[in-house]
């Protein structure tokens, strides 16, 4: 039986209708804070040097590992992600070379003890390349790192690129977990966006998966998308719940035309659906996920009760990086190849976005640094805050003191103070040691976390809408 700590209240649509309407601004996703727009091309790289040994002075301090692999054979025109769109499959084994550069570059500043926790490969998409250079890739990777014997290593898979040889390839890299692209499983949205994807790819990607011994299988789903109906989503809904995946991930579209071009093409071919539509898409995700068994987590993921997410959030532990929400809290995020995020405690720093930038600066024996952000105290304490939001949904006052090493409802007064509205229409509700996100205040997540958000509106963002 699920615990009702996971029970969402279902808000009739209406009411929160006109709450989205209310709120529905554009604002960050939090996978970290300070957020990317405050990174900054003038860091001081002496400085990000310093983090970084820092960061390596205890051999015990875990290590998550991200690898970015960008190549595309074609473009879904939802994408916000940082790809190359290309079918040169000489491509995959040009990109290893330059992964492998990197991976000898930073070397010299890593502990080589500390224990890799986490590994996740993203895009693109990561079965781009052969079973051959993932081999490649794969024994560079551990020749540089100590993997822990528990350690969750995933993949992002798009199962129309997929053969059951990429499938052993990553099995034999150590992954144990995968994260397979659906979106939406109806026909017509999958040609308004340009992703046509059958049912059955999508489960014989999963047999394979499962033959070749991933423990752990997650299915990403958008509501938002062209042609997407209510109706339409719910069926989407009900042929995968049939999939028995262990996780899901349900992702409101980002509609960032003057980020992502290619999104402009939506406006001629279909029309998007509009708020009321997107909201009872949302509500049906979260009612009809939750009678099919999963736990709710933060605001657009679902898991098996027992799986290591539902029991993170349970206990307290969950936490929240560029992949979305992780079990690994603590660890140390070094990002490899282009666009790719690493995050220190006191640091983020972010590499080229450009395959050409990236390219030229490993040639010239470089870092591929493009960008990065230092901390504050001040910084620490809000990602502090601002994650416990987002994981935990609502904050414990005397908890975040002894966290923080200061008296939270006085050093932060003003913004628990600011909230007044948000309890108004029933998002929140305060008392004087503790404040507690409702089950309709999951909808508003970011909208929370933003009162507590110190550079929001200093450097323009281009955020999506937060529902």
């Amino acid at each position: 039986m699920v615990s009702p700590r996971y029970t969402v209240p279902s808000a009739p649509v209406e009411p929160a209708l006109a709450l989205v309407r209310k709120y529905n601004v554009p604002g960050p996703r939090y996978t970290s804070y300070p957020t990317a727009p405050q990174f900054a091309e003038n860091i001081d790289r002496s400085l990000l040097r310093a983090e970084i040994a820092a960061d390596n002075a205890d051999a015990a301090s875990p290590l998550s590992l991200y690898f970015h692999l960008p190549f595309c054979e074609s473009l879904c025109w939802y994408c916000g992600c940082t790809t190359v769109i290309t079918r040169r499959r000489a491509s995959a084994g040009e990109y290893v070379d330059l992964l492998l550069k990197e991976l000898a570059l930073m070397a010299p500043l890593l502990n080589r003890a500390r224990p890799v926790t986490q590994l996740h490969f993203g895009g693109g998409t990561p079965t781009f390349l052969p079973p051959a250079e993932i081999d490649r890739l794969g024994a560079a990777i551990h020749r540089h790192f100590n993997f822990a014997p528990d350690s969750e290593n995933s993949v992002e898979i798009d199962p129309r690129r997929l053969t059951r040889e990429h499938v052993q390839a990553f099995r034999r890299l150590g992954c144990n977990r995968a994260s397979l692209g659906v979106q939406d499983t109806n026909p017509q949205v999958q040609i308004a966006v340009h992703r046509w994807q059958p049912l059955a790819q999508t489960r014989q990607a999963i047999d394979w998966l499962r033959e070749e011994g991933f423990q752990s299988v997650s299915l990403d789903l958008i509501y938002g998308l062209p042609l997407q109906t209510p109706a339409s989503f719910a069926k989407s809904l009900d042929e995968v719940i049939v999939l028995d995946p262990d996780r899901l991930a349900v992702f409101s579209y980002a509609h960032v035309p003057w980020l992502k071009p290619a999104q402009k093409i939506f406006d001629d071919r279909a029309q998007l659906p509009d708020t009321e539509a997107k909201l009872a898409m949302l509500t049906t995700a979260g009612r009809e996920l939750t009678a099919a068994g999963y736990v709710q987590i933060g605001m657009d993921h679902f898991a098996k009760p027992g799986d290591e997410l539902a029991v993170a959030f349970q206990a307290g532990t969950l936490h929240r990086n560029f992949q979305g929400y992780t079990t690994r809290a603590g660890a140390s995020l070094y990002g490899y190849g282009m666009s790719s995020i690493s995050q220190t405690d006191g640091s983020f720093r972010q590499n080229a976005k450009d395959l050409a930038d990236y390219t030229r600066r490993l040639q010239q024996d470089d870092l591929p640094l493009e960008r990065g952000c230092l901390l504050s105290d001040d910084d620490k304490r809000r990602r502090t805050v601002i994650s416990a939001i987002m994981c935990r949904s609502g904050l414990k006052y005397a908890e975040l003191s002894h966290r923080l090493g200061v008296d939270f409802a006085a050093t932060y007064a003003a913004e628990p103070a600011s909230l007044s509205d948000l309890e108004a229409d029933g998002l929140l509700v305060r008392s004087p040691g503790e404040l507690v996100i409702t089950g309709l205040g999951r909808l508003f997540l970011r909208i929370i976390a933003m009162r507590f958000d110190a550079h929001l509106g200093k450097t323009p963002g281009g955020f999506s809408k937060v529902v």
